[in-house]
């Protein structure tokens, strides 16, 4: 069942968060379906734009591998041969140093390009074969495109399911949630647009080659809690050491996102997508577990807005509950 609905809440959470310019170019007097057409090709625009840094990181690492191991490993034996030599333990570096190149270039080309096309397939699908992947991306795009057209007839068409003596309560349920996701989705915009500028500045600053899309990448990747700027870091960490090496330049980097995170975390979150999610910690990783494990790539960036909707009806839930005679007597 997994599969039959990740596009589904892939199209209507797409579709969510670009209702607001459909709506903007309907009021500069575009015809609705120009409207729909337009945010969702600016929809799919950033979704490609998003993919397109992943692909230029991975090209631009790769062959960076390649080329410093040989330099990774002479600083190596300069640095561990002394201390095996008073151990009385003798290498020969020179047949590991070939051994290692050979095999690790031969697998790096051999594997690139899998390397590549799997990351794609894996943000594009949850499924295992590329015409699967074709026929979710058709119906999300069709999906998409007629839940914007038709995105109050179809809430209208959902409201008449609702029994008449609990549309107030649901409707109130409802405007609690939407407002609890727009303030996210706006908050994390803004939040994304900041630290996107300051890693790249920073990464810039620094030296690191690529740092425009390495700074993008890491700020975009702040919608997954914890996870996201590990990965962030990781990659920066991985290309400032390939470049220049271990020095001076991995300690900036390493102080470069440790005055992002504080920034990040200690101001612009709470002050623009604020503390109304309310998720402990451990509740945010068993969230991004299992949604990531239920619906894939898109499972793991849905988890904090699903976790979201979900404490809502959870906190109402249990009020009903403790306010019921039963839990009261």
């Amino acid at each position: 069942m997994a599969e039959i609905f990740t596009p589904f809440l892939t199209a209507f959470i797409l579709a969510y968060a670009l209702r607001p310019v459909c709506l903007w170019l309907e009021q500069h007097r575009l015809p609705r379906a120009l409207a729909a057409l337009v945010s969702m090709l600016i929809g799919l625009c950033l979704v490609f734009f998003i993919l397109s840094l992943l692909v230029s990181l991975l090209k631009y690492e790769i062959p960076l591998i390649k080329a410093q191991l040989p330099d990774w490993i002479a600083n190596t034996q300069a640095w561990l041969g002394p201390k095996l030599s008073e151990l009385h333990i003798n290498l020969d570096w020179g047949t590991l140093k070939t051994s290692a190149t050979q095999k690790i270039t031969e697998h790096i080309n051999d594997n690139a390009d899998s390397l590549m096309t799997s990351t794609i397939n894996t943000v594009l699908m949850s499924g295992s074969s590329v015409i699967a992947g074709f026929v979710n991306a058709v119906l999300i795009i069709f999906v998409m495109f007629y839940l914007l057209m038709d995105w109050n007839h179809f809430f209208g068409l959902v409201k008449g399911l609702v029994p008449v003596r609990a549309q107030e309560t649901v409707h109130h349920l409802a405007m609690h949630t939407d407002g609890l996701l727009s303030q996210y989705l706006r908050g994390m915009l803004i939040v994304i647009s900041i630290m996107a500028i300051y890693y790249s500045a920073g990464l810039s600053f620094i030296g690191v080659k690529g740092a425009a899309a390495l700074g993008v990448f890491t700020a975009l990747m702040i919608v997954i809690p914890y996870i996201g700027i590990t990965i962030g870091l990781t990659l920066a960490v991985l290309s400032a050491l390939l470049q220049f090496g271990p020095g001076t330049e991995i300690v900036g980097v390493l102080i470069l996102f440790g005055i992002g995170q504080f920034l990040e975390g200690f101001f612009l979150t709470p002050r623009l997508v604020g503390e109304r999610i309310g998720l402990h910690p451990v509740a945010v990783l068993f969230a991004l577990l299992l949604f990531g494990k239920l619906f894939g790539f898109f499972g793991v960036l849905l988890a904090l807005p699903i976790s979201a909707v979900s404490l809502v009806l959870v906190k109402y839930l249990w009020s009903i509950y403790t306010q019921s005679a039963w839990y009261q007597k």
